[in-house]
């Protein structure tokens, strides 16, 4: 297919660019750190939208290791993104000024919340698409952390919400070097794989 021309019906949305997922953080990912320039020049292209998450959590939890084991069925990880910590953070690195929607998720301490849309369990929605639809969006085009989790949940909703949805695969940091079960998760769905290099061509 041809790849899109940018703009103002398109929204970036960047997942979770966050200390703790980065070098040095609580839940690093190995990459994390080097997807954040191409972000950073993703934003300079027309895009009517530029919409950022943060992983905003509580400090207790039901997804850390530390809080008593509930009967979620989710998955434990480390504690990690703690609300007005330096992990929840945005990277330093990373451009803000396009910015003009900051979801934060995972607040509730008992649902864990990987999408930018809703929580895991379906429900306690962000607000996210009812704001993307009253600005004029009709395509969404994904990056950050991590494939696998955030951006993948993200993309699924963002699909089902209507939404034409594209993952802009070079500028998404994985934990896993094989993407090829999680890219046909997505195709399987209707999500188209992009690379994001191509948008970036002059």
């Amino acid at each position: 297919m041809p790849f899109p021309t940018i703009g103002h019906r398109d929204a970036l949305l960047i997942i979770d660019v966050q200390n703790d997922f980065l070098p040095g953080g609580a839940l690093a990912v190995e990459d994390g750190a080097r997807i954040i320039p191409m972000i950073n020049r993703l934003q300079s292209l027309p895009f009517g939208r530029v919409v950022a998450t943060q992983d905003w959590h509580p400090r207790d939890h039901v997804s850390f290791t530390t809080t008593a084991e509930k009967d979620d069925g989710g998955d434990r990880w480390p504690p990690h993104c703690i609300a007005a910590t330096w992990g929840a953070a945005f990277a330093d690195t990373l451009e803000q000024a396009h910015i003009g929607l900051i979801v934060r998720k995972g607040m509730s301490p008992g649902i864990d919340s990987y999408s930018a849309f809703r929580d895991n369990d379906g429900g306690n929605e962000t607000g996210l698409s009812q704001w993307l639809s009253a600005c004029g969006v009709g395509r969404v085009f994904i990056c950050g952390i991590a494939l696998e989790y955030c951006v993948r949940a993200s993309a699924h909703d963002a699909w089902r919400d209507g939404f034409e949805t594209f993952v802009l695969d070079a500028a998404c940091a994985a934990i896993n070097d094989d993407r090829r079960g999680i890219h046909h998760d997505l195709r399987a769905a209707g999500i188209t794989i992009m690379d994001a290099r191509t948008l970036l061509k002059d």
